[in-house]
C-alpha cells in the first residue's frame, strides 16, 4: 500500500546544497541500504502505508489503520485499551469495548512483524491494560519529520541558512498529500490539524530562508505553490511583500499589503497585526535590513525577471550619483518643498507608484490628477519628501494657481524666473520671451538631477517649459485636468478614500477615543463626506473647534443633501468653492452638459441619458463627458458608463437650481427616455399605453434595443421612479412603474417592480391621468400573481376594477377582469374564474384589444387544463398563439407555447412536448425572460422523462433550478422540484427525490 515517501529533498534544485552524512536516514544510498536489509517503513504523512523493503504492506480497513496510526503516535508509550477506544472510537465505542481490539491488534502485527517474529518482540507489545508500539529498526516519517524539524532548528541557529532550507526541504517532501487521509477518529482528526499547522511553518520558514537568501523568484514561485492556506495568513502575506520588495516590485508588495488589510477589515473587522504593519512600514521606508537581513545590490526595475538583468541594465536603472563638481564652485542643496502632512491615509500604493526608481539617463515625469479635494497635493509632498535624499541638487515647489484667483495664477515666464533664481542661474537681467527663458532655463539644468513638484496644473502647455534637461531628474505634476499631451513615463488618478479608510483619517483627526465612542456615526460621516480628504478634515476641523457636538449630530446637519455642502465648509476653506473654480474655468458647453448631470436620476449612466436632455447626438454628448472626465468633475467606472461623485452632484443641483426653467426641461427630457424605453420594451408596445406621452421618437430601433437599454441600467431602475416621485413628476412615475412590470418580471426582479408602483402608487390618486390609480393596483396584482401571492393579487384586482368602474375606463375594466380571473384560476375558484375571463374576452373584442385577447384566451385554456379537460385547452391556447403571433411578441409566443406544452404532456405526447418546448425556450432565451426559461427547460425534462432518457431529464430539471432566482415564482419551483423528484425516483434515486419532495412540500407550506 501506498509508495515509498523516505527519498526526500531529491525533487528541488536546491538538494545539491544538502550535507548529510552518509548512512544517516533520508542520505544518498542509505535507502538501498535499508531496502536490502529488508527494514520495515511506516508512513503517516498522507494515505496510511507501510512498506518492508520494496514490498508494500496490506494494513486492512481504515479502522485498523486508524489502531496502527494511534499506536504509532505514541509510540514508546503505553497506550490503554480505554485510550485506544477513546483515540479511534470517540463518542461511538464499538459495543464489545475493548474485547474488540485484540481483532485489530494481531492482524496488524501480523503484516509488520518479520518472519519468525513473537509476541515479545514484534513491533505491537500487549502489555497490562493496552499495547506499546516499538519501532525498533522500523522507520517512519513522523519520526523522520521531527528530526528534519530539529535539523532546521539548529541550522538557523548557526546561522546556516542553506542548511535551513536543505532541511525545510527534506522535511516538505516527506507529506504525501492530506496526513493520515481517510482515518476516523478524534485522534486522527487532532492530528491532521496539527501536521497541516506544521506544514504550513515548515513552507513559511523554507520561503523565509529563500528571502533572505536572496533568492527572490523562488520565494514567490514558493508561495504561489503553497498548500491551502487561510486566506488571513498574516505571515505568508508578510513574505510575500519581502519578495516582492526584494524583487524590486515595492508597488505589488503595498498593493499585497492593501489586499490582506482590506480582507481582515471585511470579514473580521480587524486591522493588520504589528508584524505585518511593521513589514508594510519597512518596505515603504525601503528597509532592507529589516525585509532582507542584508543591505542588498541595487535592484532592478524590472519586475518580470529582476535577478536575470544584466550588470549593465541594473546601472542604467539605478540612481546615478551627483555630477562631480569642482570644489571651488559648490551649489548648496535648495529645498522649497512645503511640509509634509501629519496624516496621509490610504495612499500606499500611490505612493509606491510615484517612488519607485527610475531610469538615470532621462527626465521622469510622472502626472496626478483627480478632483478638488481629493488629496492630489498632499500626495506629491509626500512622495517628495520620500525622495529628496536622491536629488542632491535640490527640490523645487511650483504652484501654478490654475484654480485659485486669476490674480494668483502663475504664468510659465515668473515660474522659470522663479526656478532659475533657485538655483542660482540668475543673471541681474532675465529675458521675458518665453523661448529664451525655456533656453536658460535647460541650459542651466543640463547637469544638474532634481527634483521638481508642479501643483494645481491645467494644461502640457503650463508644463513642458518647465521641465529641467539633466539625466535622472524627476518631475511629478498634479492637477484636476488630466494632461494626455503631456509625454509622462507614468499616470496616476487619485481617487477619493473608502470608507474604512476615510474612518481611519477622521478618528486620527478626533482621536481615537473620541471618534470610537461613536463608531457607526464615523462610518456615516465618512460616507457623507464621500471619501474626499478635503471634506473629512473640514468636518473634522469643525468637531475639533465644537467638542460639544457629537458626530452624531454633525451627520444630521449633513443628512438633507441640500445642506451637505454648506456644513463642510471651515473659514477660507471650502469644498464647494474647490468645485465652482473647477466649473468656472470649463467652457460654455462643458458647463451645459455639467449642469444637465444633475438631472440624470441613477447614480450611474451612460451618454444617452445626457444626450436627450442636451438634444445633442451620441458620439457629440459622449465626448463631451469624456472631457469632463479628464477635467476629474466625472468619473468613468468603466467604458461608457459615468458617474458623479456625490458631493459633486450635490454641487450640480446647486448650479442647476440658478436655472429652473433649464433643470425642468432636462427632468422632462429624461423621464419622457425612460417612458419611452419601458413602453417599447414592454409586452403591450407603445401602442397599448391609452394615456401619457407620445414617444414615437425615442431614440431606440426596436423592443430589443429599448430592453438592453434598461437592463444595463441594472439595479437602478428603482430609483428613477424615485427620482420622479421626489421631484413631484407624479405622472411620469406612475407611467415609468407602470412600464416597467414587463421588463422587470422577465428578469425576475420582483421586488424591485413591486417597490416600482408602491413608490408610485401614492401619487396616483393624485395624479391628471386617471387611468393611473386602477393600473397600477392591477400591476401589483400581476406582480402577486407571479410570485404566487394569489389571495393579495385577487385583492388589489377587486380595488382596480371598482376604480376602472368609477372613472368608467372600460380599458381598465377589461384588464381588471382578466388579472382577476387568472388569480381565481390560481385559488381553485373555477366558476368564478371562467365567468371573469369570459367577461375579459368580450370586452377585449369590442376594444379590439388583442394582447388582452390573447392571455384571456391563454388563461381560459389552462383553467380547462386544470380540470383535467387538455383537448378543450389546446383549442383555447391555439386561438391564444394566433393573437400572439398577430402581435409578435416573442414573450407571448413563449408562453403560449409553455401553456400548450404542458396539456400535451398531460396527455402524454411527449415529442409534441418536446418540440413546443424546444421553440419556446428559444423565444425565452430571446427575451431573457428567466422564468419563462426555467419553465421550458423543466417541461423539456418532462418529456425527455416520459421518453424514457433519465439522466438527460435529471440534467435539464437540474437546469432550471438554476435558472431560478431566489425571488422566482413559489409554485413553479415547486413544480420542477416535483418533477425532478419524480425523475430520480424512477432513476432509483429515492433519497435526492425525497429531499426534492421535501423541500417542495416546505415551499407549499410557506406559501
Amino acid at each position: 500500500m501506498g509508495t515509498n515517501r523516505f527519498e526526500v529533498g531529491t525533487n528541488r534544485a536546491d538538494t545539491a546544497d544538502t550535507a548529510t552524512a552518509p548512512g544517516a536516514p533520508g542520505a544518498p544510498g542509505a535507502q538501498g541500504a535499508e531496502s536490502a536489509a529488508g527494514r520495515l517503513r511506516l508512513a503517516l504523512l498522507g494515505p496510511v502505508g507501510a512498506h518492508r523493503g520494496e514490498a508494500p504492506l496490506d494494513l486492512g480497513p481504515v479502522r485498523r489503520q486508524a489502531v496502527l496510526a494511534a499506536l504509532i503516535l505514541r509510540a514508546n508509550t503505553l497506550v490503554t485499551h480505554q485510550q485506544l477506544l477513546d483515540d479511534v472510537w470517540g463518542l461511538e465505542p464499538p459495543g464489545t469495548g475493548r474485547r474488540v481490539l485484540p481483532s485489530y491488534v494481531y492482524p496488524l502485527r501480523k503484516a509488520l512483524d518479520g518472519p519468525g517474529a513473537r509476541p515479545t518482540t514484534s513491533v505491537i507489545r500487549g502489555e497490562r491494560g493496552g499495547y506499546r508500539f516499538m519501532p525498533g529498526e522500523a522507520r517512519t516519517d513522523i519520526g523522520e519529520l521531527t528530526a528534519q524539524a530539529g535539523a532546521i532548528r539548529g541550522a538557523k541557529a548557526a546561522g546556516n541558512l542553506t542548511a535551513a532550507l536543505d532541511s525545510c526541504t527534506r522535511a516538505l517532501n516527506l507529506f504525501c498529500g492530506e496526513p493520515l487521509a481517510g482515518l476516523p477518529g478524534p485522534l486522527a482528526d487532532a492530528e491532521r490539524q496539527r501536521l497541516a499547522r506544521q506544514r504550513r511553518t515548515l513552507h513559511q520558514e523554507r520561503v523565509e530562508c529563500l528571502v533572505l537568501l536572496g533568492r527572490y523568484a523562488e520565494a514567490l514561485d514558493e508561495l504561489l505553490a503553497a498548500p491551502t492556506t487561510q486566506p488571513y495568513d498574516e505571515p505568508l502575506a508578510a513574505l510575500r511583500m519581502r519578495a516582492l520588495y526584494g524583487s524590486g516590485r515595492q508597488a505589488e508588495a503595498l498593493a499585497a499589503y492593501r489586499e490582506t488589510r482590506d480582507r481582515l477589515r471585511a470579514e473580521l473587522g480587524v486591522e493588520p497585526g504589528e508584524e505585518l504593519q511593521r513589514v508594510h512600514q519597512g518596505v515603504l521606508r525601503r528597509d532592507d535590513p529589516l525585509l532582507l537581513g542584508r543591505t542588498p545590490p541595487p535592484r532592478t526595475t524590472n519586475s518580470a525577471t529582476p535577478q536575470a538583468a544584466s550588470p549593465a541594465a541594473a546601472a542604467q536603472h539605478t540612481q546615478p550619483s551627483a555630477p562631480e563638481r569642482s570644489p571651488s564652485s559648490p551649489r548648496p542643496r535648495r529645498n522649497e518643498l512645503p511640509g509634509d502632512t501629519a496624516w496621509l491615509v490610504g495612499r500606499e500604493t500611490e505612493l509606491a507608484l510615484l517612488t519607485e526608481p527610475v531610469p538615470a539617463d532621462c527626465v521622469s515625469v510622472a502626472a496626478v490628477d483627480g478632483t478638488a479635494g481629493v488629496g492630489k497635493t498632499a500626495l506629491l509632498v509626500r512622495a517628495a519628501w520620500t525622495l529628496q535624499d536622491q536629488y542632491p541638487d535640490g527640490c523645487l515647489f511650483v504652484d501654478l494657481h490654475t484654480f485659485g484667483a486669476p490674480h494668483e495664477s502663475l504664468r510659465p515666464q515668473r515660474a522659470l524666473h522663479q526656478m532659475l533664481r533657485a538655483v542660482n542661474a540668475a543673471d541681474d537681467e532675465l529675458p521675458y520671451e518665453l523661448h529664451e527663458l525655456v533656453s536658460a532655463w535647460r541650459a542651466a539644468t543640463s547637469s544638474l538631477r532634481l527634483l521638481l513638484v508642479v501643483d494645481d496644473a491645467r494644461s502640457a502647455e503650463q508644463v513642458r517649459p518647465l521641465l529641467p534637461a539633466g539625466p535622472g531628474s524627476r518631475v511629478l505634476v498634479a492637477g484636476r485636468q488630466r494632461l494626455p499631451g503631456l509625454d509622462a513615463d507614468r499616470r496616476l488618478t487619485v481617487e477619493p478614500l473608502d470608507t474604512g479608510e476615510a474612518v481611519t483619517l477622521l478618528t486620527r483627526l478626533l482621536g481615537q477615543t473620541r471618534a470610537g465612542q461613536e463608531p457607526e456615526a464615523a462610518q456615516e460621516l465618512a460616507r457623507r463626506c464621500g471619501g474626499l480628504p478635503l471634506a473629512l478634515r473640514i468636518a473634522g476641523a469643525r468637531l475639533q473647534n465644537r467638542p460639544s457636538w457629537t458626530l452624531a449630530h454633525l451627520v444630521g446637519r449633513m443628512s438633507d443633501d441640500e445642506r451637505r455642502l454648506g456644513e463642510l465648509r471651515a473659514e477660507d476653506r471650502s469644498v464647494e468653492a474647490a468645485f465652482r473654480m473647477s466649473y468656472d474655468l470649463l467652457a460654455p458647453e462643458l458647463r451645459r452638459g455639467f449642469r444637465a448631470l444633475s438631472q440624470a436620476p441613477t447614480a450611474e449612466f451612460d451618454g444617452l441619458t445626457p444626450a436627450v436632455m442636451l438634444g445633442r447626438s451620441l458620439q457629440d454628448t459622449e465626448d463631451l463627458l469624456e472631457r469632463l472626465v479628464d477635467a476629474s468633475l466625472l468619473q468613468q467606472p468603466r467604458p461608457s458608463r459615468y458617474r458623479l461623485h456625490d458631493l459633486v452632484r450635490d454641487h450640480t443641483r446647486r448650479l442647476a437650481a440658478e436655472m429652473p426653467d433649464e433643470a425642468a426641461a432636462d427632468r422632462a427630457a429624461v423621464l419622457h427616455l425612460y417612458t419611452a424605453a419601458g413602453r417599447m420594451a414592454s409586452d403591450w408596445g407603445p401602442e397599448g399605453y391609452p394615456t401619457g406621452p407620445d414617444v414615437a421618437d425615442a431614440p431606440f430601433r426596436d423592443w430589443r434595443e429599448a430592453d438592453a437599454w434598461l437592463e444595463a441600467a441594472g439595479g437602478q431602475l428603482l430609483d428613477v421612479v424615485a427620482f420622479a416621485a421626489a421631484t413631484g413628476q407624479r405622472e411620469y412615475a406612475c407611467w415609468i412603474a407602470e412600464s416597467l412590470v414587463d421588463p422587470l418580471v422577465r428578469q425576475g426582479r420582483f421586488h424591485e417592480c413591486r417597490s416600482a408602483l408602491e413608490l408610485a402608487l401614492p401619487g396616483a390618486d393624485l395624479a391628471d391621468d386617471p387611468r393611473m390609480p386602477s393600473s397600477l393596483r392591477n400591476c401589483l396584482a400581476i406582480a402577486d400573481i407571479y410570485q404566487g401571492r394569489f389571495p393579495q393579487a385577487h385583492a388589489w384586482c377587486t380595488d382596480a376594477l371598482g376604480l376602472a368602474r368609477h372613472q368608467g375606463d372600460l380599458r381598465e375594466q377589461a384588464r381588471a377582469t382578466a388579472s382577476m380571473g387568472a388569480a381565481e384560476r390560481a385559488l381553485g375558484r373555477f366558476p368564478e374564474a371562467a365567468a371573469h375571463l369570459s367577461e375579459a374576452m368580450g370586452q377585449a373584442a369590442r376594444l379590439d384589444d388583442d394582447w388582452l385577447s390573447g392571455m384571456s384566451s391563454c388563461n381560459l385554456g389552462a383553467l380547462h387544463d386544470q380540470q383535467g379537460r387538455h383537448e378543450e385547452a389546446l383549442t383555447y391556447y391555439a386561438t391564444s398563439l394566433t393573437f400572439a403571433e398577430k402581435i409578435g411578441r416573442p414573450r407571448m409566443i413563449s408562453k403560449t407555447l409553455c401553456f400548450t406544452a404542458e396539456a400535451h404532456l398531460a396527455l402524454g405526447r411527449h415529442t409534441e412536448v418536446k418540440d413546443l418546448a424546444r421553440r419556446a425556450a428559444d423565444l425565452a432565451k430571446e427575451v431573457g425572460d428567466l422564468q419563462l426559461r426555467a419553465t421550458t427547460l423543466s417541461l423539456l425534462g418532462a418529456a425527455e422523462h416520459g421518453r424514457g432518457d433519465l439522466p438527460l431529464a435529471i440534467t435539464l430539471q437540474r437546469e432550471a433550478l438554476a435558472t431560478l432566482t431566489e425571488h422566482t415564482s413559489r409554485p413553479l419551483e415547486m413544480e420542477v422540484r416535483r418533477r425532478l423528484g419524480r425523475t430520480y425516483e424512477a432513476a432509483g434515486h429515492p433519497a435526492e427525490a425525497e429531499q426534492q419532495f421535501h423541500i417542495a412540500r416546505s415551499l407549499a407550506g410557506t406559501a
